[in-house]
This record gives structure tokens, sequence and C-alpha cells, in this order.
């Protein structure tokens, strides 16, 4: 196997991945990324088949376990609780309780509020130039998710920036200021999500907090610390993946020149799926070996961790051709951005859903939409998103 390195900070990285990810795929289909200290994985075919292996998963075995530090305590006192970092059993039962309350018919019937909220969002654009991530990508999925939770929706502000605190704990250029910063949001985040469900126990609404506190499997429910770190992962999750992913979408719309013609009710759903394919928002996605097993000619041990490259996969030129070609029209094959198997993206659909109608909307209302300048992309590998992106109407 070889052993490549590249600094996942470096600007050109940052900037475009991708041109590694071919470097390495010309290596063969797994590579040891020296960086990261595990072999890290390029093929569709090998991505596909990890995300579904039983032989690994997210969570770290328990006799390898690591002491997180003290001043991270408040974090990784919510991570315990997450269904990302977890496995079965724990995983099975909090996904399925999750997955009561979180229904197709939940999800869909949030399309009229999407529409309205796209639209009021556009009806305050500026004039002149601006930046759309913080006028129409990020504050869409925020204000989605407070209705489906049931918090105040003026309360998406500060949401969005404990959430952005925490997320960055996932990042490459993680620091302690960083940590600190996580660990501050973990506590005012917890103890916010922690009053409403309070509130919600003894006086339930329709919301998805009080779908959450009633849902039971095999008499079984969500403890106080699992609701909470549920919603907060909903909320994390859902708004880093959809901010990005928006973001992308339109640059790389823009970028080739198309517009409303490919967002039609019979063209949106493939073009939805190229810009998932092309430009992801997530990167990376760790697991660990859960016994000894050879995979590609490279022998793990327990305990060992695999990077599965996501964007590397969705640029495979065997399920696709010409991958590096954005092509809305391009026949549809399934692409890992969501992942697969047992952790695929609880959100996928909410996300989909709220792509197919931002983007049509936007360019139907802003028929002349524009790109201001090269948009640059931010230093937050493993996630993939951009700084700002500077448009005129």
């Amino acid at each position: 196997m070889k052993i490549l390195s590249q600094s996942p900070t470096d600007p050109a990285f940052v900037q475009n991945p991708y041109a590694f990810y071919e470097e390495a795929r010309a290596e063969g289909s797994m590579f040891y990324w020296q960086d990261y200290d595990m072999p890290a994985v390029v093929s569709h075919a090998r991505v596909s088949h990890l995300l579904r292996d039983r032989s690994f998963g997210r969570e770290v075995p328990p006799e390898m376990a690591p002491e997180h530090p003290a001043h991270l305590k408040a974090f990784y006192d919510i991570e315990a609780h997450s269904m990302l970092e977890l496995e079965a059993p724990r995983h099975t039962r909090l996904r399925k309780l999750v997955l009561r309350a979180f229904t197709t018919r939940r999800i869909e019937a949030l399309r009229t509020e999407i529409t309205e909220t796209c639209h009021a969002l556009i009806d305050r654009f500026p004039d002149g130039e601006f930046d759309l991530l913080p006028t129409y990508a990020a504050p869409l999925p925020v204000a989605i998710i407070c209705r489906l939770l049931g918090v105040p929706e003026d309360m998406g502000p500060q949401l969005l920036r404990w959430s952005n605190d925490m997320v960055a704990m996932y990042q490459a250029r993680r620091t302690r200021e960083i940590e600190d910063a996580a660990a501050k949001a973990s506590t005012e985040f917890a103890d916010y999500i922690r009053s409403y469900v309070d509130q919600r126990r003894t006086s339930p609404t329709e919301d998805l907090i009080s779908e959450l506190i009633a849902a039971e499997e095999e008499g079984e429910k969500l403890s106080t610390d699992e609701l909470i770190t549920t919603c907060i992962l909903l909320l994390n999750a859902g708004h880093e993946a959809t901010v990005h992913t928006l973001g992308n979408g339109v640059k790389a719309l823009l970028e080739h020149g198309y517009g409303s013609e490919v967002l039609t009710t019979e063209t949106v759903g493939g073009t939805i799926e190229e810009i998932i394919r092309y430009d992801p928002p997530l990167h990376m996605f760790t697991r660990y070996a859960y016994e000894d097993v050879e995979i590609g000619g490279h022998q793990f041990k327990r305990g060992d961790q695999v990077a599965l490259l996501l964007a590397a996969a969705n640029r495979d030129p065997g399920p696709w051709e010409d991958p590096e070609v954005f092509n809305p029209s391009r026949p549809v094959a399934t692409n890992t951005s969501f992942g697969a198997g047992v952790h695929f993206c609880v959100g996928a659909p909410l996300a989909r859903l709220e792509l197919s109608i931002a983007l049509p909307i936007l360019f139907d209302r802003c028929p002349n939409l524009a790109l201001v300048g090269t948009p640059q992309y931010g230093n937050l590998y493993h996630f993939h998103g951009l700084e700002a992106l500077k448009v005129r109407p």
C-alpha cells in the first residue's frame, strides 16, 4: 500500500482536495495517509463495502477508549449518547426510537414552511452584491430545524453559533481555543435543550421534542441525556450538511452556466444528486476495525482505523463517466455522500427536500444570479464548504 503525505490544512488542498484524491487513486483503491496515520480508501466499491461491513464500526473498542481531557468533559458527555458515534445494541435502539418520531410524513409536512421561508429570505435580499451563505444557505436549515424541534425561531442565530463551535471539533485545524469554545457551547446548548425537554415532559405539543419523548421501542424510551444529544445532533449535522451543500451547489451551477432549466420538476432530482456527488459537504468518515481482518491486501488489527474518503469515492470513474465533470443530466448512480448501512444519514430525506425547494425558488426568483469573484473554501476539512459566496441578484 502506497504511503502518501498531504496536510489537510494546506491551502491548496483546502481549495481542491480532488487533485490529491486522484493522485491517490492512481496507486490503487487504498493508500496510507501519513498525516492521519491510517489507511484511506478512495474507490466507490470499497468505500461502499466498508460503510456496510459489520466488522468495522464507529464506536471505539472499549478497551481502547481514550481518556478525554477534563476541559472537554462537557463536549464528550454529549458525544457519549450520539447515534453517530455508537454501534449496536445502543445505536440500534436509539435509531429506532428517533425514526419513530422523525417520520417521512413529518418531513413532508415541512414542504410549505420550507417554501415560505425561502421566499421570505429572498424578499430580504439586498439590491447590490451580498453573501448568499448568511442570507440564504445558513438561515434556511436552522429555521426549519427550530420549527421541527419546537424551539423559538429567534434563537436560530444562537443555535448556529453553538453548532459552529461544536462542529469545529471534527476539523483538522482543531486547537485548544477551538476546544474551549466547543466545551462552552456544549454546556450552554445542553442546558438550553434540557430546559425545553423538561417543559415538554409536562406540556407536550406536536413538535419533534415531544414526539421523541413519547417514542417507545419495546418498552424503552430515550433518557433525558439521549434526548439532548439527539436534538443537538439533528441541528449540528443537519445545518452543517445543508449549508455547505446549498453553497457548493449554487457555486457549481453558476460556474458551469446552469440555471432554472436543470431545476424543473422533472430535472431537479437528478441535479440535486449530481450536486451531492460532485462536491459534497463531508469528505471523510472514519471507522474502527472490530476484529482482525484483511481488506485489499492490508491486514487490519482490532482497533485500527480506516478513513473512508466519501468525496473521492464520488469521483470514481467506475460508476461515473467523466466524474470530474459537473453534469446535472447524467444518469443517477448511488453516491456515498450520506453514508450507507446502519449509519446512513437520518436527515437525508430532509436535506433533499430542502434542496429540492430552495434551489428552484432561488433561481426562479433571481434569474440573473451571478458570482462575484471566485468563491474560496474554508479551512474546515474533513468538511468542505465555502467561506463566503458573494453574488449579485
